[in-house]
């Protein structure tokens, strides 16, 4: 049986993918912050773990809890989006996005990335199109936009380290999406955005040298 792990699964696209991994044979593996929504996890069929991706301790610990496991997906979901209004940002807001999003990563990928060598699987980080320099359109939401960059970067490196160990990388735009970050307008559903990107995923081929991009539909080495 293979092994997914989600990284943030309380709600939104998270839960939603392990939802559909669940209902796919999958064994699932998921996290959340608080013990009332790792219940819900577990009570959806999951293999349940309270991490707060921000507390060095509990990064580690996760690691202490999973040593051993081959993981064929890793799916990254943890994010915040921070502060709506863009100028001179307070530094509770860059330490709380930037946290999140960005050291959480370079704590968690090093660790996670050997489990997904054992099974020659798929690690995968929930960037963002507004994450883009080369195809940037405007400046809106910049703190975000600064560490969905920064997180790139990071998955480049974990890339170059473990790509040629069995990793194969992936940053992933998931759309627009309806949650409590895109909002009641957004253009897909959290059942659309996770399935496209279960799909997209489960085609690409194996790359030991490079990271793949997912933007707007399409799949290309960055």
């Amino acid at each position: 049986m293979p092994t997914a792990l989600i990284i943030g699964a309380s709600r939104g696209i998270g839960r939603e993918l392990a939802r559909q991994y669940l209902a796919d044979g999958w064994r699932v593996i998921a996290t959340a912050r608080t013990t009332p929504d790792c219940d819900a996890l577990a009570a959806l069929g999951t293999e349940s773990h309270l991490l707060d991706v921000t507390n060095l301790e509990s990064c580690a610990g996760l690691g202490w809890k999973l040593e051993g496991e081959q993981l064929q997906v890793v799916f990254l979901n943890a994010g915040v989006y921070g502060p709506r209004d863009d100028g001179f940002p307070l530094q509770t807001d860059f330490d709380n996005v930037m946290h999140t999003n960005v050291l959480a990563a370079m704590r968690l990928l090093p660790i996670i990335a050997t489990m997904v060598c054992a099974a020659r699987g798929k690690l995968a980080v929930l960037s963002s199109h507004m994450g883009s320099l080369s195809e940037r359109g405007n400046a809106s939401g910049s703190l975000y936009r600064a560490s969905k960059a920064a997180l790139n970067s990071v998955l480049i490196d974990t890339a170059l380290t473990f790509g040629n160990k069995g990793a194969t990388c992936v940053a992933f735009h998931p759309g627009w999406v309806r949650t409590d970050m895109g909002g009641a307008e957004a253009d897909i559903s959290v059942e659309e955005s996770a399935s496209g990107m279960r799909a997209t995923l489960a085609k690409l081929p194996h790359n030991d040298h490079a990271v793949y991009r997912n933007y707007d539909g399409r799949v290309i080495g960055w």
